[in-house]
Parts: structure tokens; C-alpha cells; sequence
């Protein structure tokens, strides 16, 4: 491989870290294809990776708008030169990609394009996607491909980390669900306990109203005003257990709008007051925001279900380039010098845990009669 300048060397640096930035599928994707155009100075880039069933399971563009892409259609199916890629497994650098015998049209709102370079991914043995370059921009003599050798070269080593990233990515994706799967289960323990200790008290109490009912009829008013503080209880209960089992809309809707969502329907199911506020805060990476979200799910429930909190604030801002979040409750406290006890009962190794592993800090401010506060601060870019 020839040798290119330190700029084009700088480039590829820079390509390959921001490819190790990110732990989500979707962002790495999207990143190695950004990189790959960026890199060869090319018009379009693509990634497809295939499913079981002869199309893509997931398929990203760089260079084309949003606009464009949707009036495109569905996703390609892997037919003509994508399938030589994936199957046959080898690089193809074309002049002009419309005039291979394998070329089969595309869809009447798809840019026209002409010289071509395209390889697959690898992870071993197998093909987990196939990289798409399309329209180098520069000169190029008629009927020539302006793709070179050493393009094909530079491309090959992007895809060699781009399988490393897109492994890790699945990997952590997998990891996260067993982690949900886990929250899951342990919700689902503390659902059934405190609904459960609520619904026998409700049982009993019914009981004991319907023994008294005529023989001290005002003794069961009071044993049924009792039912009816306990029903609504378990209502209490089950609506916030709907709100932290119900999937984050962190994909669709973004952390600001998932938080605020959740918190609203928290102040409806709970005496206590909760407010949020949130300033300057735009979409943050996935990994971020779960973390922020998760943060903020342990230490409401902490603030409403221990605390005893008659008002809880959490706000979201912006320090300098990092994102702070900040949950404060009026609660009962506790004492920070027994912080390893209570720190096993909130939750707040579980918390540590989470800042931690984005980068971040968690910061715990509480005394007993004092309410808490409780701190976290993601890194900006």
C-alpha cells in the first residue's frame, strides 16, 4: 500500500476512533459510514447488514437526505451486486455499477450513480455486512472507475474495526438487555410485595367491616374508609410499577421528553409532588441517556416508596459541555457515615455503577431529616 500524507493518515485516526466511541448498533453504523464517505471523498456510502430472509436487517446511507431516502422505499432486497458481496464474499470496484450484467434498477427517486466500490465485513468466517461507496469526487477519464487500488486498501482496513466495533456494539446491546431483563425481574419482586402486603391488609380489613356491619355500624364506616385509603394504595403502587416497567421511549422521543413523560404520571399516581425542569439539554449519545434515565428512575422511586418525600424536583441542565442531573426530595434522609447500609438499600451502588460507566460522576448529598440530593454528571464532547 502506498503511502498517503499525514492528513490522510490523521483521517483514518480519526475515523477509527470515533467508531470505537459508541456502543449502540445504530451509532456505529451510522459512524463507519460517515467515516468510509468521509474518508474515500466519496458522494454516497451505505451499509447493509443482512438478515435471515434474503433483504437487510438493518441498511444506513450517508448522503442522501432524509427526505429522499423515504420516497426510495423499502429496504433493498440482496440481490445483483449487494448478493456478490455478501455470497461470493469479495471486494467490487466497477467503472460504472449501471452497466454490470448484474445490475438490476433501482427505485425511480434512488440518485444516479456511477463508478463503485463495495466489500464485505467480516467477523471470522462470516459476513455480518457489506460496505457501499458510490461517485468518487474527482476527475476521472470516461468509462474509468475513480476508486483506485489504494482506496480498495483503506477500505478494507475500515472494515476490518468496523467489525470489531459493530461485535462489541451487539455485544453490549445483548448485555443491556440481560441487564432490562434483570430491572425487570426485580420490579416485578417488588410489585407483587408491595402490592400483595397492601391487597391482604385490604382483605382483612374488608373482613373485619363486614363482621361489624351490624352490630357497630359506625365502627364499619371507619373499617371501610380503611378500604378505601387502601385501594388507593395499591393503585398508587401499581400505576408507578407500570411507569418503570413500561419500555423508555429514549429511541423515538429523546431523554427530556422521556423524563418529563414519566414524571408527570408520577405526580398523578403519588401524593407528593414531582416536578421536572429541564434547560439547554439536546439528544445526548444512547448510552448517556440510558444511564441519565436509569439514574433518575432509581432515585424518584427511592424519594417516593422510602423517603417518605412530599415534594421531588429533578432537573436537567447543562454545566459547561456536561449534562447534570439533579434529583432533590424533602424526605427522611439518612445518615452519609452509614452510607454502605443505606447505599445497598437505595440503590445507589447500582447508580455509581451507571455514572461510572459512561465517564460520569455520582454525587450524594443527605442527612436524616434533611431530605436528599443526589448528583450526576455526564461528560460532553
Amino acid at each position: 500500500m502506498s503511502h498517503r500524507p499525514r492528513s490522510g493518515l490523521a483521517a483514518v485516526s480519526s475515523a477509527l476512533l470515533a467508531m470505537s466511541r459508541h456502543l449502540e448498533v445504530r451509532d456505529v453504523l451510522k459512524t463507519i459510514v460517515a467515516s468510509a464517505r468521509e474518508l474515500l471523498d466519496a458522494q454516497y456510502a451505505a451499509l447493509g447488514v443482512p438478515d435471515d430472509h434474503g433483504g437487510f436487517a438493518q441498511f444506513v446511507v450517508d448522503g442522501i437526505g432524509e427526505e429522499q431516502w423515504k420516497a426510495i422505499g423499502p429496504l433493498p432486497r440482496q440481490h445483483g451486486i449487494l448478493a456478490s458481496m455478501l455470497h461470493e464474499a469479495r471486494p467490487e470496484r466497477l467503472a460504472d455499477v449501471r452497466k454490470d450484467p448484474r445490475f438490476e434498477g433501482w427505485p425511480s427517486a434512488h440518485p444516479e450513480m456511477s463508478d463503485f466500490l463495495g466489500l464485505p465485513i467480516r467477523d471470522g468466517d462470516e459476513i455480518i455486512g457489506a460496505l457501499f461507496l458510490a461517485n468518487k469526487n474527482c476527475p476521472k477519464p470516461q468509462g474509468s472507475c475513480g476508486f483506485t487500488e489504494e482506496d480498495e486498501e483503506l477500505l478494507a482496513i475500515l472494515a476490518q474495526h468496523a467489525a470489531i466495533a459493530l461485535t462489541n456494539a451487539r455485544l453490549y446491546e445483548r448485555s443491556r438487555e440481560l441487564t432490562i431483563a434483570e430491572e425487570r425481574s426485580r420490579l416485578a419482586h417488588e410489585l407483587h410485595d408491595a402490592v400483595a402486603q397492601k391487597l391482604f391488609s385490604l382483605r382483612l380489613t374488608a373482613q373485619a367491616a363486614a363482621a361489624l356491619v351490624d352490630r357497630d355500624p359506625s365502627r364499619a364506616k371507619g373499617e371501610l374508609q380503611q378500604v378505601a385509603a387502601l385501594a388507593a394504595e395499591a393503585a398508587d403502587e401499581l400505576r408507578a410499577a407500570v411507569v418503570e416497567l413500561r419500555p423508555a421511549a429514549l429511541d423515538e422521543d429523546g431523554l427530556v421528553a422521556t423524563l418529563r413523560t414519566q414524571i408527570q404520571v408520577l405526580d398523578r399516581a403519588h401524593a407528593a409532588r414531582v416536578t421536572f425542569t429541564g434547560r439547554g439539554v439536546r439528544a445526548l449519545p444512547a448510552a448517556q441517556e440510558e444511564a441519565l434515565l436509569r439514574v433518575a428512575q432509581e432515585a424518584l422511586h427511592n424519594a417516593l416508596r422510602h423517603a417518605d418525600a412530599q415534594h421531588v424536583d429533578v432537573t436537567l441542565h447543562k454545566r459547561g459541555t456536561d449534562t447534570v442531573l439533579r434529583i432533590t426530595d424533602d424526605g427522611c434522609g439518612f445518615e452519609p457515615a452509614a452510607v454502605r447500609r443505606a447505599g445497598r438499600h437505595l440503590g445507589l451502588v447500582s447508580m455509581r455503577d451507571r455514572a461510572g460507566g459512561i465517564g460520569g460522576t455520582l454525587t450524594v448529598e443527605s442527612a436524616p431529616g434533611k431530605g436528599t440530593t443526589i448528583e450526576m454528571e455526564a461528560p460532553g464532547g
